[in-house]
């Protein structure tokens, strides 16, 4: 979960770092370019940059409930994470 957590911080620190570092000027946009279209749709969005950090919000929220529930919990957390917790947290975290 951790190195999982790490790799999603280091993807959204990238994006941030390239976001602020390279501008692009949009007066010479056009409407039929498969180029101009994806700048304009994808990249001037930030759609990559905004979900790289809602991954990383949900990676530590799950992280926290899964760390809740193992000191609550802690005999039942142990009988039931390998079946149950790896596959919920793996498959919340990659949606």
């Amino acid at each position: 979960m951790i190195v999982n957590q790490s790799v999603m911080d280091i993807c959204a620190s990238i994006f941030t770092i390239v976001y602020h570092s390279i501008s692009a000027d949009l007066t010479g946009l056009s409407r039929d370019s498969i180029y101009d279209q994806f700048v304009c749709r994808f990249w001037m969005t930030k759609r990559p940059l905004w979900s790289m950090l809602v991954t990383s919000t949900y990676g530590i929220l799950t992280m926290a409930l899964n760390r809740y529930i193992a000191v609550i919990y802690p005999i039942k957390y142990k009988m039931v994470r390998i079946h149950y917790y790896v596959p919920v947290y793996s498959s919340v975290v990659t949606v």
